[in-house]
């Protein structure tokens, strides 16, 4: 790895997928609808990703529970099995009790020691909010989807990031985008001209739950977890 950390004074981060170990935690929330059919989980996976793509194109300005009730509705139709009300309104309510990744909050504190850590998600803050209790530490920049009105990968997210970056002098050159998501995130953050590191999650696999459409883009960094990028950051 070349990669000179030293100009680096904040890390935005995506957080559902990076952070947060979204797929375990939509898989439990989906388990009602999934006990009823067949479907594999790399199945459900990429019928939920192209489901929530889709709903965030079209609604931008809904909040992200509301998609989740909306996407758990077309997954049933789809599949062909019944969904209470009650059901729907587990599933939107369902992001506070996704699981941060084991190493992502001790990794998350060594970062902050160097860096001021920002978000960037497209989630609401009320949800991100059980998120951020369940990581026991404060970022020092929130930014949703809720703020802007529109769900990344749209520029407009990102150039809200930016914005708000500059509002604690800092230039986006000393900004990193740290991410799982090549779709959502990666390609509209370098087309900013922001660095960005991989958190490869999946570790080559691919597909997934943020997997909405095939892109082609080259990371300045890749790591598997966040505690690796913590240990290259030297802190």
């Amino acid at each position: 790895m070349n990669f000179d950390f030293s100009g680096l004074r904040a890390l935005s981060f995506d957080c559902y997928g990076t952070i947060v170990d979204w797929e375990t935690g939509l898989l439990r929330a989906l388990k009602p609808l999934l006990d009823k059919t067949n479907m594999s989980v790399d199945a459900a996976l990429s019928a939920f990703a192209g489901s929530e793509a889709f709903e965030e194109a079209r609604t931008p300005g809904k909040r992200y529970p509301l998609i989740l009730e909306t996407v758990c509705r077309t997954l049933a139709a789809k599949w062909n099995v019944a969904v209470s009300d009650d059901d729907v309104r587990a599933f939107g309510a369902s992001v506070p009790a996704w699981p941060p990744f084991a190493d992502s909050s001790s990794a998350l504190k060594r970062l902050q020691s160097r860096f001021k850590l920002c978000i960037l998600s497209n989630v609401d803050h009320e949800s991100f909010a059980g998120t951020e209790r369940a990581l026991d530490l404060k970022f020092d920049l929130i930014v949703t989807a809720q703020d802007v009105g529109t769900y990344k990968p749209n520029l407009k997210n990102f150039r809200t990031l930016l914005e708000r970056v500059s509002d604690m002098n800092i230039a986006p050159n000393q900004v990193l985008h740290v991410a799982e998501s090549l779709f959502h995130d990666h390609v509209p953050a370098q087309s900013l001209g922001l660095k960005t590191c991989w958190i490869d999650r999946r570790q080559g696999k691919g597909g997934g739950a943020s997997a909405a459409k095939a892109v082609s883009v080259k990371p300045d960094l890749t790591f598997f977890s966040l505690a690796e990028l913590a240990t290259a950051a030297s802190v």
